[in-house]
């Protein structure tokens, strides 16, 4: 097992994954940009190191003085994190230069797996359902509005490079798909430097489910059930439950198992998942593949009772699976919320300082925090400031639990999307799981009550 490894992110990630490393005795590494110096991530590592400025670009992608960190702290392996370099290739390949570990997959299948285009073909391949349309990028706007023509309308419009939404948009007309097309192409490359665009088939009201995976060096692979992540604004999640409200225990057992089929054909080695759309018949297609740890891990763990963390971890040291598919459990229901520093009527983030942060406390509450009272959201960085995560027996109890310590989270100084979380667990449609992608649109878009 690593001594010490460096963590290659921040905020409530960052806290995260330093806190099972002092449970498993591992020395931790962390960097922070000038905007970070007093964030809480920077208090709880054992060494903590100044990368850069206070945008990205300066500080958390500046790959070669975080490699430089790592090689002066001896840190033998690098934790990414999800989000910034989780799933940038040359920086897998330039720690693997290091003779640093990654812990994470092989650049070669981030970097498959991270092209839409490229991973609807290994899914393909495989003989994983995918979504009705075409595995090559579009060379223009008229190209996709002849495929479009031919498919039906409405489809969907998305960059192969694209991830949390960006890039990606419902067309209706040739028209709208022409507009759609030059606009989403520009914030692609803007974001990505990748402008490939590419068009399938839209699924109208799907669910968003997903399916975990762990796989260590050895091909032994398991899946640790599923996650519901359909209620969303912009195309991100902000509620997570597991395990999913609507699938039944056989569509639950083929769905793990595509998932497993999936990692094993592209030789996936540590956690992923796979995220799938599926139809109100229970059809369920390829989405796309997240190659990292996702945001709403910790419903999982809530729900087998595993640290995900501790598993990436004793995977990238090259430690087997201790476990068979059989010997997963799942025990309760789990449901987590994002909380943002955003208006809760229009998403837009909402930057400040946070004058009063209370946060309430219980044996089935469970919190992951970017902040503390006093601490600055600053617009650099994703809003999110924290992930409250409630367990229950089942799946009211979870929500009575949800809405109880949502009604005691205070935060103040700044707008939060707290209103509209609450809304969400006290609506009807909610309660009863009728809650496909569209629900925010349908249901709440601009009607928030503000704090």
């Amino acid at each position: 097992m690593f001594k010490k490894i460096l963590i290659a992110n921040r905020g409530e990630i960052a806290s995260r994954v330093i806190r099972t490393c002092k449970l498993m005795g591992i020395q931790t590494v962390a960097i922070y940009s000038e905007a970070d110096a007093e964030a809480p991530h920077v208090k709880l590592a054992d060494e903590s190191f100044l990368v850069g400025g206070p945008r990205v670009n300066e500080s958390y992608l500046n790959i070669d003085k975080i490699i430089e960190v790592a090689k002066e702290t001896g840190a033998e392996a690098v934790h990414p994190g999800y989000g910034l370099l989780s799933e940038n290739t040359t920086f897998g390949n330039k720690c693997e230069e290091a003779g640093i570990v990654f812990i994470g997959p092989s650049a070669d299948v981030i970097a498959r797996m991270g092209s839409k285009i490229e991973s609807r073909k290994a899914m393909e391949e495989a003989g994983v359902p995918v979504v009705p349309g075409i595995a090559y990028p579009l060379a223009d706007a008229q190209e996709a509005i002849k495929i479009a023509n031919e498919m039906g309308y409405p489809v969907m419009l998305k960059a192969s490079a694209g991830g949390g939404g960006i890039g990606m948009q419902v067309v209706h007309s040739d028209e709208e798909l022409e507009k759609a097309f030059v606009g989403n192409s520009k914030r692609a490359t803007d974001f990505f430097g990748d402008g490939a665009m590419y068009v399938e088939k839209f699924v109208e009201d799907p669910r968003h489910i997903e399916i975990q995976i762990l796989a260590d060096q050895k091909g032994n692979t398991v899946y640790l059930w599923e996650r519901e992540c359909s209620i969303q604004r912009r195309h991100q999640k902000v509620f997570e439950e597991a395990p999913s409200p609507f699938i039944d225990e056989e569509t639950r057992r083929k769905m793990g198992e595509t998932a497993v089929k999936a990692a094993k054909a592209i030789g996936y080695s540590n956690a992923g998942t796979i995220e799938f759309l599926v139809d109100k018949d229970k059809n369920f297609y390829f989405l796309e593949m997240n190659t990292r740890l996702q945001v709403e891990h910790p419903i999982t763990e809530e729900i087998t009772g595993l640290d995900l963390v501790e598993q990436q971890l004793r995977i990238a040291s090259g430690e087997e699976l201790s476990f068979t598919q059989d010997e997963v459990k799942r025990e309760g229901h789990a449901i987590e919320v994002r909380i943002y520093a955003e208006d809760p009527k229009t998403f837009f983030p909402s930057p400040g300082k946070i004058t009063k942060f209370e946060i309430p406390e219980g044996p089935s509450i469970r919190h992951e925090l970017a902040v503390a009272e006093g601490s600055t959201v600053t617009p650099f960085y994703d809003p999110m400031i924290a992930k409250l995560v409630v367990k229950g027996n089942n799946r009211d109890e979870a929500i009575a639990q949800l809405e109880k310590a949502l009604e005691h989270y205070i935060v103040e100084g700044i707008k939060t999307n707290i209103p509209m979380l609450r809304e969400v667990a006290a609506h009807s449609a909610f309660k009863s799981g009728d809650t496909t992608t569209n629900f925010v649109a349908k249901y709440l878009q601009g009607k928030v009550k503000a704090n």
